[in-house]
Formats: C-alpha cells, sequence, structure tokens
C-alpha cells in the first residue's frame, strides 16, 4: 500500500477514509487536552484549513461562539463551497465507533429497508429491503406501500413536514424502538404490522436478485446490483458473482448502482479489476503503458499525496466489452468513479441508464480524535479519469457519451427483465435507441422520477452512507 492509500482508504458516499499515519503528509497529533465544544471547534478549524479541497470557499471570520453544535460551525465554515455546489453535506463530523462498527461488520440498527417517497401524491414506498433486518420477515419487501407509522398517516406526516415529519415518526436508529405500520402490497392487499429495530449486517449483494445471467436475446448479460461499497464483504462478493459471469462467456455487464452512495475505495478499484482483464498489466510494467483506472488529485499544497491506481490483474476478471450503469440522485461517489473510469476506454459502449447522478467527483479523508470519539470527515481530493475526465458535479449525465432515460420502477423486483431500467439496460446492450437523459441544472436532479430516496435529518453512520435507509 502506498502513502497515499495508506492515509486513504475508504470513499464513505464519496469519501476516503484515514486509517494510518504515515503519509506523504504527516497527520496532526490526533490527542486533544480536552473535549469541550470550543476544544473541538479549534480543532475542526484546523483540519479544514489544513486539509479543505477548495480552500479559497472556507468562509473567513466565522465566529464559533455564535454556533451551538460542532456541525452548524463546520456548515457555516463550508457555506461557500456548498453556495458554489462543491460540498452538498460533505464534510461532517461523525462517530468514530459507530462508523468503524459499519465498516468492519456492516453492523446497522434499524428496519432494515430503504424508502422513497412519492412528492406529488404524498405516499412512501419500500425501494428495497435488507433480507437479514427485522422489517423482511414481516412482509415488507420492493412496492410496499407505507400507508401510517403509528396513529399517523402517511399523507399527513408528508403534508405537515415533508420527509423530515415522516424520518421522525420512525424514531431513533437504535435497537429495541418498536412502531406499528399499516402496509400495503402491490397486490393491494393491506395489513397491520408491528416491527422492532435490531442491529444487522448489510448484506452488499441480495441473494435472491444482487446477482444473475440475464439472456439477452441469445446474448449473456451479468447484472450485479451492489447497494453499498461501504461493507468489506463485498470485495469477496463481487469475486464469486464475477467468476461465475466468466465462467459463462459474459463480457456485457449491467451495474445497478441506483442507490448507492459510495463506499470503500479498495471494492471500487477490485470492481473496476474485475471488469478490466483486457486493461491490466503488473507494477513491473512502464507506467507510460499501464492502464489508468483513476487519478486522485488534492489541493495545491498537498499535491505531493496524488496518485495515479492502474488497473491490476484479478483473479475472476472478465473483459467488459459493454456496460450500463443504472443510476438515480442516490448514486453517488464511489459509484460514479467506477462509471466514469470506464468512459475512455468503452465510449459508446457505455451509459448511463435511468436518471442522472448524484453528482460528487470528490472525495473525503477521514481526521479523528480517539478521545473524544470525534470523526472528521473532510472534502479534500477529487478523481478524475484516464483521460482527465471529471468534474461532473451537475451529475454524470453531462460526461457520458450515452445516456438511456428510465424510470426506477419500484413496483418491479430489483433485476427483473420487467422492471423499466433493467429492462432499458438489456436494450441498450442490445443495439436499441435511448431516449437521453435530461442533464438538469439543478445537482441530483430526479430528471422527472417522482418518487424521490428518503433523506434522515439526523443520519447515522449507515445512513450517511446508504442513501434510504431506516
Amino acid at each position: 500500500m502506498s502513502a497515499v492509500r495508506a492515509l486513504l482508504s475508504l470513499f464513505l458516499a464519496g469519501a476516503l477514509a484515514a486509517c494510518g499515519s504515515d503519509g506523504a503528509t504527516p497527520p496532526r497529533a490526533n490527542t486533544p487536552t480536552a473535549c469541550s465544544l470550543s476544544d473541538r471547534k479549534a480543532w475542526v478549524l484546523d483540519q479544514l484549513q489544513t486539509y479543505y479541497l477548495f480552500p479559497d470557499l472556507l468562509a473567513a471570520n466565522v465566529n464559533p461562539d455564535n454556533y451551538a453544535s460542532v456541525q452548524s460551525y463546520i456548515d457555516a465554515l463550508v457555506a461557500p463551497a456548498r453556495a458554489a455546489g462543491r460540498d452538498r453535506g460533505f464534510t461532517y463530523i461523525t462517530s468514530i465507533q459507530e462508523e468503524q462498527d459499519l465498516i468492519n461488520s456492516g453492523s446497522s440498527a434499524g428496519f432494515g429497508f430503504r424508502l422513497g417517497y412519492d412528492t406529488v401524491n404524498n405516499r412512501v414506498f419500500v425501494l428495497e429491503a435488507f433480507e437479514n433486518a427485522p422489517a423482511f420477515p414481516q412482509g415488507f419487501d420492493r412496492g410496499t406501500e407505507i400507508l401510517s407509522v403509528g396513529d399517523q398517516t402517511t399523507a399527513s406526516l408528508l403534508a405537515s413536514g415533508g420527509s423530515a415529519a415522516f424520518s421522525a415518526a420512525l424514531g431513533p436508529s437504535e435497537p429495541d424502538v418498536t412502531r406499528s405500520f399499516t402496509v400495503r402490497q402491490p397486490g393491494g392487499t393491506q395489513s397491520s404490522v408491528t416491527v422492532t429495530k435490531a442491529e444487522y449486517s448489510l448484506d452488499p449483494i441480495s441473494d435472491r436478485y444482487g446477482a444473475q445471467v440475464i439472456d439477452n436475446n441469445g446474448t449473456l448479460v451479468g447484472y450485479i446490483n451492489l447497494r453499498t461499497f461501504i461493507v468489506e464483504s463485498a470485495g469477496p462478493q463481487l469475486r464469486t458473482a464475477i467468476d461465475g459471469f466468466r465462467q459463462q462467456g459474459v463480457t456485457e455487464v449491467i451495474l445497478d448502482f441506483r442507490y448507492n452512495g459510495g463506499g470503500l475505495v479498495s471494492v471500487a478499484e477490485l470492481l473496476g479489476d474485475l471488469l478490466g482483464a483486457d486493461k491490466a498489466t503488473t507494477d513491473a510494467t512502464p507506467a507510460q503503458n499501464r492502464n489508468v483506472f483513476s487519478q486522485t488529485l488534492f489541493r495545491q499544497s498537498l499535491s505531493n499525496n496524488n496518485e495515479i491506481k492502474y488497473f491490476q490483474p484479478a483473479a475472476g476478471a472478465i473483459p467488459a466489452t459493454r456496460i450500463a450503469l443504472i443510476g438515480t440522485g442516490a448514486t453517488a461517489s464511489a459509484s460514479e468513479l467506477v462509471g466514469n473510469a470506464f468512459i475512455p476506454y468503452l465510449g459508446n459502449d457505455t451509459a448511463l441508464v435511468g436518471s442522472n447522478t448524484f453528482g460528487k467527483p470528490s472525495g473525503q479523508i477521514a481526521r479523528d480524535r480517539p478521545a473524544c470519539d470525534d470523526r472528521l470527515r473532510v472534502l479534500a481530493f477529487r478523481t478524475v479519469n484516464a483521460a482527465g475526465g471529471g468534474d461532473y458535479y451537475n451529475g454524470l449525465a453531462e460526461v457520458y457519451p450515452a445516456t438511456c432515460a428510465a424510470r426506477d420502477d419500484y413496483l418491479n423486483q430489483l433485476g427483473s427483465v420487467a422492471e423499466d431500467s433493467t429492462a432499458t439496460s438489456l436494450s441498450f446492450l442490445r443495439g436499441g435507441t435511448c431516449t437521453a437523459i435530461t442533464a438538469s441544472g439543478t445537482q441530483g436532479a430526479a430528471s422527472g422520477r417522482r418518487v424521490q430516496v428518503m433523506k434522515s435529518d439526523a443520519p447515522s453512520a449507515a445512513q450517511y452512507q446508504i442513501p434510504g435507509l431506516f
């Protein structure tokens, strides 16, 4: 592991996290003398002044005494970058312990479903359910509509306070929180059910639909729905899935990242290697003869941390010849990085399908103060592909050579040939024509989607990384 990879190993909703102290720029001391609010704010300011990717977009003369929390102080400091569309909640304070639990074991507390809400008709639907979590055995799955939480109807909650009110009604992300629901299944069956939140492990690839081979009019297509890059078990599961594709001669692939907000950069790089068997070279190959997966670029004062990631040999890899990437406004960071990396090599043989993505070609490092259990996520670098292409702050639709608009068809299961985004991906891979995605000037725009992924107003570590999780 090189110096920068030792320092930066984690892509969290587009973030790289520190896992060591041997980077080219030595980390500052992380042992505080106190954990008072004023002490924590002073430490945050020092870290931002040292590492922030856009130093010219940090606010000057912000009085820390005017802010009641560390996060509100951070928000004030990065306000100019947010106004410029460069930092949309990417710099934040979180818990070291909570985040490490998530990374190491994929552990999260909750009901175990992703939610989307209909912004026109005030309705909430389950977009995806984790099989080993509390809600799935109680009948919650993709397409289940939640009609009420306790004695409050979904319509009244959304009408009174939008998604924030509905999110609050679900309670904190803690074990033993119990809620009663009235739900309606896609076929119209209505029932009442009570579910209690519990700890569960986030499975990155569903055993039901997450990896499969689809016969696309005589051509075998590999379909992968990767829920998150954040869990370390994603790597072995990807290896198994793609080796299965290799054994069946698959070279055309659908990457379903529609709700994937990012994760471990090592997993993103592994996925690139597993799809780039024809691009891989060894470390002994001269740099000018190697194929670049991505380039990591820091601010000018930290440019000695810049690094190039090359495609490397991986057991079970395939030479992907065509790739359809399914995206939505919840697709961010490492998901976008993988798609962007293949554009210089595949050109019109790769397409963005669905709607425009979130638009996050940049990432964070983690700065830790263990005595305070503080982990500061600092926006510190950006990534570009082999051709220098990046800066897609308005989403990938503005840089993809081909795009195909499709609905996130939440009444059909993910990976089903009847589901609109999957069907459109198969059509593209067959050489069919597409209606282009409109790259809206509004960042992360849903491109006409009525149902949007719901977010928590007080996100846990897992909710920062996994859009719509509750």
